[in-house]
This record gives structure tokens, sequence and C-alpha cells, in this order.
């Protein structure tokens, strides 16, 4: 035969129930912090119940406004400490991409005035002969040459004088040139030609690089020549005949004549 409880009259609740919704509540507080400052409420009600007509329903526990005051204010806390450390993280990206962005400057600066540098480098011409005049003009009239008239221009020059190369390039013809005697021909750097005659020593070699102002013979009177100086000619191709005027070629290099 079972036995049910009375209807229309609670009963009181075991010590076992009370005792598991109590840390029911416990444990659901634990995560917020406060379960020091709800222990002392939390026995207190312990303590009374028997003097309190039980309803049945799970006992709530409020906490006091100044838990909730304090539970709030470390959550603003917490709140504005990460947002300040987002602001401060977004600052230091910020700043390593200026110093990025002002270093790449740096570098294009740097890189743009070293090409210019080369640039001008390896654009820079001289004269062949230094301190020297030109003592017969382009294009001068005489029976002195097959084609009735210079195809360069005189250096004067005693024989055994420092000849340069006036500007960069490649040594494309040496040796004996027939009136021109012992000749050098380059190929300058812009697809000119360079050619100097008459000379008594040769320096250098085919397929040679030289510089703008390197030593590349010795002027004399080599050839077809009434005495020393140095015959210099610009040309287009390496060949007699491309001849252009030397003294324009120069100063368009910026070489005064």
């Amino acid at each position: 035969m079972a036995f049910m409880c009375a209807t229309g009259k609670h009963r009181r609740p075991s010590r076992i129930k009370r005792s598991t919704a109590q840390v029911a509540g416990v444990a659901a507080l634990a995560t917020t912090g406060v379960i020091g400052a709800l222990a002392a409420p939390a026995l207190a009600a312990d303590n009374s119940v028997d003097a309190v007509e039980q309803t049945g329903f799970t006992p709530v526990i409020s906490i006091g406004d100044s838990i909730a005051e304090k539970i709030d204010a470390q959550a603003e806390a917490q709140k504005q400490a990460a947002e300040e450390a987002a602001r401060k993280k977004a600052a230091e990206e910020a700043a390593r991409k200026k110093a990025e962005a002002l270093a790449k400057k740096e570098r294009e600066a740097k890189e743009r005035a070293a090409r210019e540098a080369e640039r001008k480098r390896l654009n820079s011409f001289v004269a062949p002969i230094s301190d020297s005049y030109v003592s017969t003009g382009y294009k001068a009239s005489s029976s002195l040459w097959s084609s009735g008239s210079h195809t360069g221009i005189d250096f004067h020059a005693a024989s055994g004088t420092s000849v340069h190369a006036v500007g960069y390039g490649t040594v494309v013809q040496t040796g004996w040139g027939g009136a021109y005697g012992n000749q050098i021909v380059i190929r300058m750097n812009d697809g000119t030609y360079t050619q100097y005659g008459h000379l008594s020593s040769i320096g250098v070699s085919v397929g040679q690089k030289v510089v703008t102002g390197q030593q590349i013979g010795l002027s004399g009177s080599t050839g077809n020549t009434t005495g020393p100086h140095l015959h210099f000619e610009a040309r287009t191709t390496p060949e007699y005949g491309s001849d252009i005027d030397p003294v324009a070629y120069l100063r368009s290099h910026g070489v005064n004549v």
C-alpha cells in the first residue's frame, strides 16, 4: 500500500534538499567573485529556515547594492583597460607603418640619388688633351687630306703628351690606321664613337673598358702629319666617313674646347 503526501498542505523540505539548493546557489555565484560576500547571507538563510514557512520554491538571495556597484565598477575598469589596450595597439601599429613608409621613402631617395650620380659619372666627359687648344678646326680645307677637308680636330700637343679617353666606353680598334698612323677607336656608352690618331704609343687593347679621363696612349706624329699633335674625331660608326662635328659633340657633353 503506497503512501502519498496529503494535498493542500506544504511539506517542509528535508535538510538534504535545502543543502542541495544552497550548494547550487553558491556554485552559481562562484563565477562572479563574490562568494565570500554572499556566504554569510546563505548561512543565515539556512539557520532561519526552520522559522519560515516553506513554499517549496528554491530560495533567492538578493545581492546588496554595494556589491553590485563593485561588480559594475570592476566590469567598467576591465572595459576601459581593454579599450586602452586596443588604442595603444592601434597607435603602435600606426607608428610602425609610418616608420616603414618613411624608411622606404628615404631608401628610394637614396637609390634615386645613387642612380643619378652613376648616370652623371657614366656621362661625364673631358677633353682628350689637358690644358690644350684646337690647332686645326673641323672641315678645314687642305690638300693634306684625301677627302679635301678635315674630318676631325687637331689638339696642340708635344710628342709623348698623355691622351685621355673623353668618356666611358669600350675599345673597339687599336693599331695602324693608315693616314691616321697609330690610332684608337672607342665605342662610347651613348653609342657614339671617338677616334684618337697619330699616337706615338697605344696603352689599351680591343675589348678593354675605359673610364673618363683614363690615359689610353701618348700623342705623336705617326701617319700623315706635319708634326706632333692629336687628331680627334667623333663618329656615328667606328669607320672613316661617319664623322660628326667633334667640337659640338664635346660641348654637348659639357666640354668646351
